[in-house]
């Protein structure tokens, strides 16, 4: 076949490939469970409150395979996979480099000098290739839920300032972050008293929740679908916002 014949044209419509990152209980799960028809797999134990379909906990990295292997190669109706969350499945990662190695700390692994994190993202990229080979065969939306941690910034241009960052080895949040389509920080709204200088949530309920969708020197953040700088904190927020971006 001439590889001219290959080439396509246009835009192709493809199930979102979503990572959601914030502070604990800002509502990262349940954004997550209000996509339709989503089955978590957990690695740490939060959903108890939530009203959603879900494998049991995971302890282990092989048992995260096992559960991303079913639902690429069942019969079944859901529509959208998430992961919950992805700082705690890095941990599982970790115990598995450890393993490998006979140690007990990935600082250890491979003689030492950071080679354990290099080795981690052999793990790593084989949860890649598994979310999208489900994303191909199954159609499935693809969620991946973590933490935020204050991270130190060198800028090359400015100078450094500390930004909100997914919980993750720089090595590790550098592949997820390349990989998604969108990279969303959760947050609440906050307004800081130019008296005191101290913030103070805007709204009820602890303060407007809300998702940044562009980087900034606040956060790191991104998206492929033209949405807008902030939105609200929901799954039809979101859904709309892509909407409205496919039509610019």
């Amino acid at each position: 076949m001439n590889l001219l014949e290959t080439i396509t044209k246009g835009k192709a419509q493809q199930p979102p490939r979503i990572m959601i990152y914030g502070s604990e209980g800002v509502g990262k799960s349940t954004f997550a469970a209000s996509s339709p028809g989503c089955i978590f797999v957990q690695t740490e134990d939060g959903l108890s409150e939530i009203d959603c379909a879900k494998f049991p906990l995971c302890t282990s990295y092989a048992e995260v395979v096992e559960q991303l292997k079913a639902i690429r190669d069942g019969e079944h109706d859901y529509a959208t996979l998430c992961i919950d969350s992805l700082d705690w499945l890095e941990r599982l990662i970790w115990d598995r480099v450890c393993a490998d190695y006979g140690v007990k700390s990935i600082e250890k692994a491979d003689g030492g000098y950071g080679k354990g994190y290099t080795y981690a993202l052999t793990y790593w990229r084989e949860i890649v290739k598994l979310l999208n080979e489900i994303r191909a065969r199954k159609q499935m939306a693809v969620i991946l839920v973590a933490h935020a941690k204050v991270e130190r910034f060198e800028d090359p241009e400015h100078p450094a300032y500390d930004r909100y960052q997914p919980r993750l080895h720089k090595s590790a949040n550098s592949l997820v972050c390349e990989w998604a389509d969108a990279v969303l920080f959760a947050t609440r709204r906050m307004r800081v008293d130019s008296t005191t200088g101290k913030a103070a949530p805007v709204g009820a309920d602890g303060g407007e929740r809300i998702l940044r969708t562009n980087g900034s020197p606040a956060c790191n953040a991104k998206n492929r679908y033209s949405l807008p700088s902030e939105m609200a904190l929901s799954w039809q927020a979101f859904m709309d916002g892509m909407k409205a971006g496919s039509k610019k």
